[in-house]
């Protein structure tokens, strides 16, 4: 999971005449200059805060502040390193500084509570995007659910090192500078974060047209759509795990998941919940709204499905609708409508 954003700093090398026009005019206070040459690489930041934090809505907090700071400070940026590097250098020290600052110590125990979903969607904004295939399900892995959970398991310190070494391909050197500490710091803090990560499950990312993953998620969808718990089973791998953040505790094993879904997600109607197929963080995706008795379908949660071949590793649930608009999903849905582009309702897609 090596440099996954390297395109995107190393589209900075240099300055474009433009940007050096834009920040020329943006240190002389002209605000809005200031907001188009950063707006290039806001979604790298969001991206970055969000591996550091593990929560999509308080990476939101830490780039509005990260770039309070930039701009505040803009007369000590030098050029001598690409101005994407040092926003990121901002951003990390506004992570570490927000996390300090909510007494956040790692989860070495239980679920991430606070986790949330990263839309695929918005992935595609990120700068310096390549077409290379490649690189897009390896940018993909780098916010996987599994290694965004293990990433909250490291120290603050050594969770920065992982991302900024194994991520964003900053050098040991450029490492110990933004951190204000030693190289061999830094290499310490590297082979212990390593070795805490490569101890966690894999939950990697495959490939976006993968038919064996599209194949899944129309059984699944099938299956919960027809209340058809032996067919869920079947697709469910023995020592699955559903969990569900905010909650503390998951549930482990085929047979404890498929109780839960046979008793709880409205009251075991699972038709009365259709589902949406979306992406989140390189997985699939199903949001499920529950319908209202006139028709009318409200946002009832989103599941990340963990595909390990033909089969579900996991599945995190995320209650509510706080997600849906991100994901660019009506939080209420009237009859009739389209949500899959098939012609046809969720449940009958």
């Amino acid at each position: 999971m090596t440099g996954t954003d390297t395109a995107s700093l190393a589209a900075d090398e240099g300055q474009r005449p433009a940007d050096a026009g834009l920040l020329e005019r943006a240190l002389r206070g002209d605000d809005e200059a200031f907001r188009l040459l950063v707006a290039p690489h806001l979604r790298s930041l969001h991206v970055h805060c969000y591996r550091m934090l593990g929560s999509y809505t308080e990476a939101q907090d830490a780039v509005q502040d990260t770039l309070l700071r930039a701009w505040r400070s803009l007369a000590t940026f030098q050029q001598r390193a690409p101005l994407h590097h040092w926003l990121y250098r901002i951003s990390t020290t506004t992570c570490l500084k927000a996390i300090e600052a909510r007494g956040r110590r790692p989860v070495t125990t239980g679920e991430v509570t606070y986790l949330q979903p990263y839309p695929d969607r918005l992935l595609d904004d990120l700068a310096g995007e390549t077409v290379d295939p490649a690189a897009v399900v390896e940018r993909r892995e780098s916010v996987a659910l599994a290694f965004i959970t293990a990433l909250q398991r490291l120290p603050a310190t050594g969770r920065a090192a992982l991302i900024l070494c194994d991520v964003l391909s900053f050098t040991a050197k450029e490492t110990a500078d933004l951190l204000e500490t030693s190289v061999p710091a830094v290499t310490s803090a590297l082979q212990r974060a390593r070795a805490t990560i490569a101890r966690g499950p894999a939950g990697p990312a495959g490939p976006l047209s993968d038919p064996r993953e599209q194949l899944l998620v129309r059984q699944f969808v099938r299956a919960w759509h027809s209340r058809d718990l032996a067919a869920l089973a079947a697709l469910l791998r023995e020592d699955a795990i559903l969990a569900m953040p905010p909650e503390d505790s998951a549930i482990h094993g085929r047979d404890r998941i498929v109780e839960f879904f046979a008793t709880v997600p409205a009251d075991g109607r699972l038709d009365l919940l259709p589902l949406v197929p979306t992406r989140a963080n390189g997985h699939p995706a199903v949001a499920a709204y529950l319908a209202e008795p006139d028709g009318t379908r409200t946002g009832y949660g989103l599941m990340v499905l963990i595909t390990d071949g033909d089969q579900l590793a996991g599945i995190t649930g995320f209650p509510g609708i706080a997600d849906f608009e991100r994901f660019g999903l009506p939080a209420t849905v009237l009859p009739g409508t389209d949500l899959t582009g098939t012609g046809q309702p969720p449940y009958l897609a």
